[in-house]
């Protein structure tokens, strides 16, 4: 059964905010000076939003109206909608100057995520920034199928692999019985950010800077109920594809091999000595891999291998249990 329209990039996508969470804490590098600059000159609220969406669609931003109305809720607090009631009246000028200066910084390719320094997932907000991967909407099915794997369990040790910022173990944790577990990575530069998510969102989870191709790393982590996995799948052919604003993330976070399936044949086969009988590895995998994937985890011995789709009907997760 296919889940779906196959016609989307298989380079990863932005995931949509979840409003109403701002904490107003925008990156200020670059900023404060075009702050002064721009605000000498009073817009209205209608023309604020006009200005900002012009700024971005000339730099041939795909989604520039949705990520100006972005900029707006982030800095006002409001919804875009809510702040264009009184569209002739002045718009704050430190707000109108900070507002042109994110757009020209995202102008010049950098994420929204990272400007903002921060990015919702599964009704949290995560801190982000260079060197980390940004979470994203697509991501969200593979906390859902965890979840539903575990919903009748009384506790789940777990543990979660290229943990990143930590969103897929963080938002597992808070959404099963007794939590307990791992969260890995490898990178120093997003451990940092995984460990500071955790602290705020999952304490439970035990964040580890660790190598997880190395057979004597998976050796520490046994008994585990579940595996969750969200490697590197890009091939050799995405990375010359990429778009702008996915250049700046890390190469290490998006790079899977020459056929984006490196990092599945090594976890498929070092970790499943970690799992309990019955335990279930879940891997979330780019567009079209999912046959693939399913394939290397029936040649390594799982059982039951199934996969699921993301809101868009793409097939975005495998799943399978260890005999």
């Amino acid at each position: 059964m296919m889940c779906g329209n196959k016609n989307v990039r298989s380079t990863p996508t932005k995931a949509p905010l979840s409003k109403g969470s701002w904490r107003h804490e925008v990156t200020t590098e670059g900023i404060e000076e075009a702050d002064e600059s721009n605000k000498k000159s009073v817009l209205t609220r209608k023309d604020l939003l006009t200005e900002i969406t012009a700024i971005l669609k000339k730099a041939d931003i795909e989604y520039a109206s949705l990520e100006a109305s972005f900029i707006i809720e982030y800095l006002t607090g409001k919804q875009t909608p809510v702040f264009l009631l009184e569209p002739d009246t002045p718009a704050d000028s430190g707000i109108s100057g900070k507002a042109i200066a994110i757009a020209e910084r995202r102008a010049l390719g950098e994420p929204l995520q990272y400007i903002f320094g921060e990015w919702d997932f599964y009704g949290m907000t995560f801190k982000v920034g260079k060197g980390v991967l940004v979470p994203r909407a697509d991501t969200e099915t593979i906390v859902s199928e965890a979840v539903s794997l575990r919903k009748n369990e009384t506790s789940t040790r777990f543990a979660d692999l290229c943990s990143g910022s930590g969103c897929i173990a963080a938002a597992v944790t808070r959404n099963v019985q007794n939590p307990a577990g791992y969260a890995i990575e490898y990178s120093p530069e997003a451990f940092s950010y995984l460990k500071e998510n955790l602290s705020t969102h999952a304490p439970e989870i035990i964040p580890c800077m660790e190598n997880i191709l190395l057979p004597e790393t998976a050796a520490k982590y046994t008994d585990l109920d579940m595996i969750t996995a969200n490697p590197p799948y890009l091939t050799k052919r995405d990375m010359t594809e990429l778009q702008t604003e996915v250049k700046h993330e890390p190469e290490m976070a998006l790079f899977g091999g020459d056929d984006g399936l490196f990092f599945y044949r090594e976890i498929a086969r070092i970790w499943k000595s970690s799992l309990k009988k019955d335990g279930w590895l879940l891997f979330e995998m780019g567009i079209g891999q999912y046959r693939d994937v399913m394939n290397i985890m029936e040649e390594n011995g799982y059982k039951d291998v199934s996969f699921a789709c993301d809101l868009a009907g793409i097939e975005r997760v495998v799943m399978g249990r260890k005999p």
